[in-house]
């Protein structure tokens, strides 16, 4: 069912052109808030608009948006290189390679976690949406290491709420390009979907709450590897967050990383890694901890990067 949405243009907005408006006011890509207004979907003060017009401040918006496309049900196929960390009756955790996500997504073509423990003949709990049924976190696609899913529905619900709740240790690795001043600090800044709709996120202002607590383990001549604590978990928090502070992971060209530097490394995507998951086992009771190993082409780029200092 289409959703009409009615609402004045904010003061902020002033003088953008309509797409760009749609975009930033519904977290839609330009190209997708240029479709809606060419099917006579957008009223500015009653009259239908061009995507390239100007909006006002106080202006009436009127806007239906079409039901976002069903995403893809999960493909049961083994997903090489997967590899399993823990499993019980109620959780499987499992080491998630690269240019593998979390679940089917809209757009997304390659190999899933959910899909790939499907195929491989694990039990996944039934609760959440079809296409993400036993997920409680994701990883990025290009983000490798620790990833627990729920094989049974009480797991879900209490892993669930404890992602929720921040009862959650989360510690990531990340190699970013310079040196942090301080060496140990914390960023706290919101997030939402990067102004130009181009699937981005950013630090902008009215954005969701988000915190990462970073330290120091090693300084090299050209990067520094940071242990890295989650106090949120927004979509590409580390990532935005350490471009922010002007020191992005390597290999990150997406959010302003040195091209040269990835190539001498041999890096094709973010040095960003999830060495360790711990929490509250949902049944037992008992803290449970997982450490995931460098996958190759991290290990292979910190060995030149060290060899280099």
């Amino acid at each position: 069912m289409a959703d009409v949405r009615s609402l004045p243009v904010p003061d902020g907005l002033e003088g953008e052109r309509v797409d760009a408006a749609l975009a930033r006011l519904f977290g839609l890509s330009r190209s997708r808030a240029a479709d809606i207004i060419a099917s006579g979907d957008v009223l500015l003060d009653g009259q239908e608009v061009a995507k390239s017009d100007r909006v006002h401040g106080g202006a009436w918006l009127e806007v239906t948006l079409p039901p976002p496309p069903a995403a893809p049900a999960p493909v049961a196929e083994p997903v090489p290189g997967m590899g399993i960390l823990y499993e019980d009756d109620d959780i499987v955790v499992v080491d998630k390679p690269i240019g593998v996500a979390a679940h089917p997504t809209t757009g997304w073509t390659g190999p899933t976690v959910l899909g790939g423990l499907l195929g491989a003949g694990h039990t996944i709990a039934t609760s959440g949406a079809a296409e993400r049924q036993g997920i409680v976190h994701r990883l990025d696609a290009n983000t490798t290491g620790a990833m627990v899913v729920a094989k049974s529905e009480i797991a879900y619900s209490r892993l669930k709420r404890a992602f929720k709740e921040r009862r959650i240790d989360k510690r990531y690795q990340a190699l970013v390009q310079g040196h942090p001043d301080p060496f140990r600090g914390t960023v706290d800044a919101p997030i939402d979907r990067h102004p130009s709709g181009d699937g981005r996120f950013a630090v902008v202002a009215g954005g969701k709450p988000s915190v990462t607590h970073y330290d120091t383990v090693e300084a090299f001549r050209a990067a520094t590897l940071l242990d890295i604590d989650l106090e949120t978990g927004r979509t590409h928090q580390i990532r935005v967050h350490m471009s922010a502070i002007k020191h992005p992971c390597v290999g990150d060209m997406a959010y302003g990383a040195d091209p040269t530097l990835a190539a001498r490394l041999g890096l094709k995507r973010q040095w960003l890694h999830a060495m360790r998951l711990g929490f509250e086992h949902p049944t037992r009771g008992d803290w449970v901890q997982f450490e995931s190993p460098y996958p190759e082409d991290l290990a292979k780029a910190l060995e030149i990067v060290a060899s280099e200092s």
